[in-house]
């Protein structure tokens, strides 16, 4: 049974990550991410999780937020439930023939099938927040699903997931078995279904590195690859499974050869006729693409490199949600004395230069170099107030801060 390590100075730090994890968060990176299991329990964890997700939350979202598949998923015993067993049109004035329908929700979910919402980082608020914390705590996107199982039953048997998971468990007991991976750190065109013998053998025969129940309030991390699979007990249980869509090496080499584009001489056609499924016509061109693409390695820029996985990777995850008529009218009674800070979640980059370039997730803004200081300046992520801003008198700073707020880099303060 893995320990949970000793509490260290980040605790206030990262907070996001902070709920999902006991002891020094140095140390979970350091000695579990990605290798171990992990279990935190609930008096070791800063608070429960009923202000991020209830029961009454699931009610809510099945009966009076008009739900779209593929927001719901419904199981049992490993099956999934077809979306016309639980949808329909909704009446009068949104005939969307997709609509959950609560009746036959609670009629499979009494009859023993799981309810699992989907993507609740875009359509709970607490979620979503949460979500958008817990990403940039990670620095790997999120997404939030939730598992709503009635008592002794069980959704999906032993499998492995393509990305890391937190379990945050919300309501009643669930008994969590884990087991080491078949297949180590699988990538998202690996699925657990390419494994599937194995995963039964191993489920079946292995000891498990966590067999647990989990309890309100306890946190179970899962790392890819890892098996699991958990049963309620006495009553209903409902969790949350936090996916962290892990970032790998892979990645690295995916876009290094992407780049291998830009080579004239790795753009040229193959032969005339040229079979690619044979062996020894391969053998005569391998060495000579492979000292290419060595060479194209070798020339490669770390610069070159990070501005296509910003391109990749910046818009995995929204920053924080941005209210429409709000924000416009905050950007109409823009004056001397509003603060203002960078947009939660917002991914960005600043260039020095003339012109200054503001690099952001889909798009670049450039501006005259004289804002340069302002501009690092809101871009901090610090409280920044109209009329202090450095190097620029107050007018300027009202257009710098109004073409930002317009661009939805910045927001203003509403607490």
């Amino acid at each position: 049974m893995t320990t949970v390590p000793e509490a260290g100075p980040l605790r206030d730090e990262r907070p996001a990550l902070r709920r999902c994890v006991a002891g020094d968060l140095d140390e979970f990176a350091d000695a579990y991410w990605g290798s171990r299991a992990l279990l935190s329990h609930a008096p070791d964890l800063p608070a429960p999780y009923d202000d991020l997700f209830s029961l009454d939350a699931v009610d809510e979202l099945l009966s009076r937020r008009g739900l779209r598949t593929p927001f719901l998923r419904i199981a049992k015993n490993g099956s999934v439930v077809g979306d016309s067993q639980f949808t329909g049109p909704a009446g009068a004035g949104a005939e969307i023939a997709d609509q959950v329908r609560d009746d036959k929700v609670a009629a499979l979910f009494a009859g023993g099938h799981t309810v699992v919402l989907q993507a609740l980082h875009r359509t709970w608020p607490a979620l979503v927040d949460f979500s958008t914390q817990l990403a940039a705590d990670a620095g790997h996107p999120v997404q939030i699903n939730a598992y709503i199982t009635p008592a002794e039953s069980q959704g999906f048997a032993a499998h492995y997931d393509v990305h890391d998971v937190f379990v945050l468990q919300v309501a009643g007991e669930k008994h969590w078995t884990v087991h080491e991976p078949v297949y180590v750190d699988p990538l998202r065109n690996q699925p657990w279904t390419d494994h599937a013998r194995a995963v039964e053998k191993a489920a079946r025969e292995n000891g498990p590195v966590v067999d647990e129940v989990l309890r309100p309030g306890d946190a179970l991390y899962v790392p890819r690859g890892f098996l699991h699979s958990a049963k309620a007990l006495g009553g209903v249980s409902a969790h949350l499974t936090v996916g962290l869509h892990t970032m790998t090496r892979y990645l690295l080499v995916q876009e290094l050869a992407a780049l291998a584009a830009d080579q004239a001489s790795l753009r040229t056609a193959l032969p005339l006729g040229f079979d690619p499924g044979d062996p020894e016509q391969l053998k005569q061109l391998l060495p000579e693409v492979i000292e290419l693409f060595t060479q194209q390695l070798q020339t490669t820029t770390p610069d070159a490199l990070a501005e296509r996985l910003r391109r990749r990777t910046w818009s995995s995850n929204r920053p924080a949600p941005l209210a429409p008529l709000a924000h416009a009218a905050a950007i109409s009674s823009l004056a001397i004395g509003t603060t203002v800070r960078l947009r939660p979640g917002l991914r960005c980059r600043l260039i020095p230069g003339d012109p200054l370039v503001l690099e952001l997730p889909d798009r670049t803004i450039t501006f005259p170099p004289n804002t340069t200081a302002a501009v690092q300046q809101l871009t901090s992520g610090a409280d920044c107030k109209v009329g202090e801003l450095p190097a620029l008198d107050e007018p300027d700073q009202l257009v710098l801060v109004r073409r930002l707020l317009t661009e939805a880099v910045l927001v203003t303060d509403t607490r």
